[in-house]
């Protein structure tokens, strides 16, 4: 099955969320990262959702969400040129003589050192996922001890994305 990046656009209320969360649970659909935040139009917010499967099953998906109730435009983003970035908190453990290596791996992704103990460095690092893989399969070897990963967020490279207010956003 193919991983795929769909951009969804909806109406900033609530339950929006919840109705997109539900649609993919409901039909048995699996979200493999989801991240939600407002867009230059302060009642809409763009939803990326990162999920797998056949034509056939990214097809029913969004038609399925182009159905919800508060849903603006859906974009799945796969087949077109577009970027993608997510961000990590990466804990790592500290073994004796190992600071100036973990440093040195962090420049070499250009992270940035949010935290630091005697025993751990928690490291920052935002990008492509293939990037963040990277990095914690490097850092790995010294002790992961906790991640935290954003999900990843996603826009169609070139022109925007019109937004067509064909739905009342004053709902």
């Amino acid at each position: 099955m193919k991983k795929h990046t769909i951009s969804i656009l909806v109406e900033n209320h609530f339950g929006a969320f919840d109705r997109v969360a539900t649609m993919f649970s409901g039909k048995g659909f699996n979200i493999r990262s989801i991240s939600i935040g407002e867009t230059e139009i302060e009642e809409i917010s763009r939803m990326t959702v990162v999920t797998e499967g056949d034509d056939k099953i990214i097809d029913q998906i969004v038609k399925q969400l182009n159905r919800l109730i508060d849903t603006i435009k859906v974009v799945d983003l796969t087949g077109s040129p577009h970027i993608e970035r997510e961000l990590a908190l990466i804990k790592v453990s500290v073994p004796k003589g190992s600071m100036e290596e973990i440093k040195n791996i962090n420049d070499i992704f250009r992270g940035n050192i949010v935290d630091i103990t005697g025993r751990s460095m928690t490291l920052e690092i935002t990008g492509p996922p293939d990037k963040i893989d990277a990095a914690i399969n490097l850092l790995s070897a010294f002790g992961i001890k906790e991640i935290a990963r954003s999900g990843i967020v996603a826009l169609k490279r070139g022109e925007q994305i019109k937004i067509k207010k064909e739905k009342n956003l004053t709902t």
